[in-house]
């Protein structure tokens, strides 16, 4: 009888799921493994709030292996070691995985065929599990990837969707030794955010099915305020892969303003991946390099990681990321600017800080999101600098998101809450909150003469 391998990554669902599903097909029997990679926790990237999600995913996944007459195989370990040892215990004659766009993604690839094939193995990659649309699937003429978002868009827009798969009734699995599916603990989750989401398949289609019943439909118009909290939140369900993008977009798509902008943020998804999967160094390299002589100062740095830089809609933003291990894209977006170009460092720094933090940390949208903010990646203006005080005015009018997140000014009333510096001194003596970190026109004049723009 023979016997297929499924080897789970960034995939960890059962519902359209075209490694799984494939994995079915080619074998009367299939063994379902996912591989705790010890190089990822070399490479610094096993941050504890996304350990204790990848524990509920695992957790969950079992369990829906096991409702259909299977389970989990988990192994710990070198991801190519422990798969082909799998694979030869269990005498599978394929191994089918999901293709990834990250250079440490790339080399794990190559060295699992080598291994696999030096064993009379095959290894079968399958794109379009992580993406909607494969990286490298839609590029302009003459070259591998498109670097502007628009173009991409259009052609990624027009690109006939493969169809929605269907989950396997039932996953026959040979006896194969495997270790206990893992708890947040044995995963190196101490230390986590207290405000987590629970991660898993089925908590990610609850959620997106209720995101679509009540909340698509106003995104374009609420997906900038603040306060609101009116965004899908199902960015982790997307990175860890306990939803299919392409469900997701084909589920979303309707009529509705709101929908389409939706759907839009899910093709800038595929755009980063795509930008990555092309140009690997963009992940630790400047995509298009200004030639920036970062400044360097650990307290400013300590200040904004902490939010204490006494703007405060950037310190708002920090403190919900230390909390939720998430925080809204606008949000991201202020404080990107703020530490790229009002205070000019490097963004790699922030990007490390996110990456330690972040429950979604996806590394092409991470690293390209800051590299556009910084002016280093794709975005056509890349001198624009965000003021937090107008982004705070604009997108949290009320104050309601400060509030919420910096204790000290909760009983500032109104739009005041955003320049708390021109409170009667009497009010700032009792508020305890830090003055502004730098001014803010110096910061910018100091930018644009180290960007050679006076």
């Amino acid at each position: 009888m023979p016997v297929a391998l499924a080897l789970f990554t960034s995939d960890l669902r059962l519902h359209d799921n075209p490694v799984l599903r494939a994995a079915v097909r080619a074998g009367d029997r299939v063994v379902p493994l996912f591989v705790v990679d010890s190089g990822v926790a070399a490479a610094g990237f096993a941050a504890p709030n996304r350990s204790a999600f990848l524990a509920g995913c695992l957790a969950d996944l079992d369990e829906g292996l096991r409702a259909r007459g299977g389970r989990l195989v988990v192994r710990r370990g070198d991801v190519v070691e422990e798969t082909c040892r799998v694979a030869a215990a269990a005498d599978a004659v394929e191994v089918h995985v999901a293709g990834g766009v990250s250079g440490y993604a790339h080399r794990r690839e190559e060295r699992l065929r080598a291994a696999l094939e030096a064993g009379g193995r095959r290894l079968r990659v399958h794109d379009a599990v992580v993406t909607v649309v494969a990286p490298g699937e839609v590029a302009p003429a003459g070259k591998d990837h498109f670097a502007v978002f628009t173009p991409y868009f259009r052609r990624w827009s027009a690109e006939p969707p493969r169809a929605v798969a269907d989950p396997p009734r039932r996953v026959d699995v040979p006896e194969v030794d495997g270790l206990p599916v893992p708890s947040a603990a044995d995963l190196g989750a101490d230390g986590a955010a207290p405000g987590l989401p629970r991660g898993g398949e089925r908590e990610g289609r609850r959620r997106l099915t209720a995101w679509l019943r009540n909340g698509v439909d106003r995104y374009a118009e609420l997906h900038d305020d603040l306060a609101a909290d009116a965004t899908s939140r199902l960015s982790a369900y997307l990175h860890f892969g306990c939803l299919s993008p392409l469900e997701v977009v084909t589920r979303a798509r309707g009529d509705s303003p709101g929908a389409e902008a939706f759907v839009r943020q899910l093709a800038w998804r595929d755009f980063h991946h795509q930008v990555l999967a092309a140009r690997p160094r963009a992940a630790v390299a400047d995509y298009r390099t200004r030639h920036d002589r970062w400044r360097r100062d650990a307290g400013e740095f300590d200040a904004w990681r902490a939010g204490h830089t006494g703007y405060p809609v950037v310190d708002a933003a920090m403190r919900q990321l230390a909390h939720e291990g998430w925080t809204h894209n606008r949000a991201r977006m202020i404080v990107a600017s703020f530490l790229a170009k009002t205070l000019h460092h490097d963004w790699r720094e922030g990007a490390r800080h996110f990456l330690r933090h972040l429950v979604d940390g996806d590394l092409a949208n991470n690293q390209l999101n800051w590299q556009w903010m910084a002016g280093t990646g794709t975005d056509t203006r890349p001198n624009r600098v965000l003021n937090p005080v107008v982004q705070g005015r604009r997108f949290d009018p009320g104050g309601d998101y400060v509030r919420r997140w910096v204790p000290e000014l909760a009983g500032v009333p109104g739009p005041a809450v955003h320049e708390p510096w021109k409170l009667p001194a009497a009010v700032r003596s009792v508020l305890r909150y830090p003055e502004p970190l730098v001014d803010l026109a110096e910061a910018l004049a100091r930018f644009r003469a180290a960007r050679g723009l006076d």
